[in-house]
């Protein structure tokens, strides 16, 4: 098997030679001897080689595949050893073009501390100096964390302090209930544990085994009369009772333990989010953005299998259910593979599925609800900051570009059709770096008619917004961007040289990184992750959803239209009143003479029946 390329590195041509057919896995190395990737494979040979023999369309492989200076792989017994292999070295040399998800130094954990009588206490996994204990969590909400050690100090008579205040007396904390003073011996290690357990219940979101735990204790504490431990236990029973009440009931079965995986992707921006079943109770819901910092995402697949391996290797062995529900983007071997590699990383049997049952969809339906949710607030926080920085984003883009203006003013053009039918274009304006949707237009284009031709329809369209009516109520705009590539901006360019008129104009190819100039035959590449890429992504993708809204508007009404209008003797009245009353023309085909005609004229409701209706006429 031997490569195309003949310009690699010697030693990576070395490495290519030897490379074997089995599972592993491979690291990329940059000429400075920095890991720049991870990977596992099934077949190494076949997987290194498909880096260097074909063209690739993903920018983090355009970018990526050029700096490897060096391969080394490593052959394990199996793909799932690979798999952990894999996890394990992207852990710890965080490779540029791996690391996606927040590094998990930025997530706290609770850690119930290994000491004689143990604390619970809020620590990163990650940090130098790792405490030693039992970690639950990530946790990616640290106010929610905080809100729930809050609950846990006040269900849970825990030790507070570190050292003991005092030599001879218990401190305030004892006082006020929040302490059973270990410092002063006032509680038994084996009264202690049974504490501990029941945090630990609580933790892993097993209510219903507190709640059991809490209550026994409570009557066995009655029935020897001590009523203040009885009273005790019967405060936190009751207080758990209530917590469990603020959460929905998802499943009637409270042994169902399942974490409900969701992606969202919009504006090459990937999203997570997780939700947690524990008992059959919805009990947490955790949110993660993907940076795609080098471009590293290019399919929502990449995205959950990324975080799948990122984020159950970051997970204490507690905190991995027994069924995670994921959306059906894996293959059948990636299931198997995943299965495998979790019961490994969990000790124990993790089912992976992704099967269309009615309960299945029900949550991932409102899993994809939360991630929307989620995607919509980041989206908001993005679009923040470019107003906030647009001085910023603009003048990179004006440097970059060599504009002649500030582009404080943008508009952007899209054409969309079905082969050539109802062809129509959209422009919408940015201004300051945000939409302005009050000078949005869209266009039906009429030039092309039954023939597409993009060029012809942005020369018309071109021609309408620059030199028609338009410009008595809108003013010339500082950049022109077209979505398409050199020819499409060629095209443009004719009408603005024909008719004399100066003004920048570019074009963004598929590639989005590639933008076109006039006359230059190689494009202006930007940074993969510069905010004034993201604006270009913003607003082509803003150009593009208000063309197809309004081709798919059009085609409606035009198939409505054609049915009706082959009606002889309906008027355009009679047409609206249908249309209005029945909402489409299915429903009217399958209406009674007698409902038609309350709805229009006996006439022209016998032509409409006898039209859907051949067979049984009304005379």
């Amino acid at each position: 098997m031997a490569t195309k390329n003949a310009n690699l590195p010697q030693e990576v041509q070395q490495t290519l030679s030897i490379i074997p057919e089995l599972s592993g896995s491979y690291q990329y190395y940059d000429k400075d001897g920095e890991i720049i990737y991870v990977g596992k494979a099934k077949n190494l040979k076949k997987r290194v080689y498909s880096y260097f023999n074909k063209h690739h369309d993903s920018p983090k492989l355009r970018v990526m595949v050029p700096q490897i200076a060096k391969i080394q792989f490593i052959v394990t017994d199996s793909e799932v050893e690979a798999l952990i292999l894999e996890s394990h070295l992207i852990k710890k040399h965080k490779p540029k073009y791996n690391v996606l998800l927040k590094d998990d130094k930025k997530f706290p954990y609770f850690v119930i501390t290994e000491e004689e009588y143990p604390r619970i206490i809020v620590a990163r996994k990650a940090n130098k100096n790792k405490i030693k204990g039992k970690y639950f969590g990530p946790y990616t909400d640290s106010r929610a964390m905080y809100a729930t050690l809050d609950l846990i100090k006040k269900l849970f008579p825990l030790k507070q302090c570190k050292n003991p205040k005092f030599k001879d007396r218990p401190c305030l904390y004892y006082h006020i209930g929040r302490c059973m003073a270990p410092c002063q011996r006032l509680i038994t290690p084996d009264e202690y544990k049974k504490i501990l357990k029941n945090v630990e219940l609580f933790l892993t979101g097993k209510q219903k085994e507190l709640v059991d735990a809490l209550k026994k204790e409570m009557e066995k504490y009655a029935a020897k009369e001590d009523f203040e431990k009885a009273a005790r236990y019967r405060d936190s029973w009751m207080d758990v009772q209530k917590t469990m009440e603020h959460q929905k009931v998802v499943f009637e079965n409270t042994n169902i333990n399942q974490d409900i995986i969701a992606v969202y992707n919009e504006s090459n921006l990937f999203v997570v989010s997780l939700l947690q079943i524990r008992q059959g109770r919805l009990t947490d819901k955790k949110d993660f953005q993907f940076s795609n910092t080098e471009g590293n995402l290019s399919s929502e697949y990449e995205v959950l299998t990324t975080f799948l391996k990122e984020y159950y290797t970051m997970a204490s062995e507690s905190e991995i259910p027994n069924t995670i529900v994921v959306p059906k983007l894996l293959e059948q071997n990636d299931t198997e593979l995943y299965t495998n590699w979790l019961a490994s990383v969990a000790n124990k049997k993790v089912k992976i599925s992704d099967a269309p049952t009615k309960r299945n969809i029900e949550l991932l339906n409102l899993a994809q609800k939360n991630a929307k949710f989620f995607f919509e607030k980041v989206k908001l926080q993005k679009l923040t900051e470019i107003q906030r920085d647009y001085n910023e984003v603009g003048s990179y883009i004006q440097e970059k570009l060599g504009l002649t203006k500030f582009p404080y003013v943008v508009e952007c053009f899209d054409i969309s059709h079905i082969q050539g039918t109802n062809t129509v274009a959209s422009m919408v304006t940015f201004e300051n770096g945000l939409p302005k949707k009050s000078r949005y237009r869209k266009f039906k284009v009429r030039s092309t008619e039954s023939k597409p031709d993009d060029f012809k329809s942005l020369q018309e369209v071109v021609e309408r917004r620059y030199f028609g009516k338009l410009t008595e109520t809108l003013p010339m705009p500082d950049l022109i961007i077209i979505d398409g590539g050199k020819g499409q901006l060629s095209s443009v360019m004719e009408i603005f040289e024909s008719k004399g008129l100066e003004v920048d104009v570019v074009s963004l190819a598929k590639r989005l990184e590639e933008v076109f100039k006039p006359h230059k035959s190689e494009p202006v590449i930007f940074p993969i992750n510069s905010p004034a890429l993201y604006f270009f992504q913003r607003i082509r993708d803003e150009a593009h959803r208000f063309a197809i809204t309004y081709h798919r508007k059009l085609r409606g009404k035009k198939a409505t239209e054609s049915v009706l209008d082959e009606i002889k003797g309906l008027s355009s009245t009679s047409k609206e009143t249908l249309m209005k009353e029945f909402k489409d023309v299915k429903k009217i085909s399958k209406a009674s003479y007698e409902e038609l005609c309350e709805k229009i004229p006996k006439r022209s409701a016998k032509a409409v029946y006898n039209f859907f209706n051949p067979n049984v006429q009304i005379v």
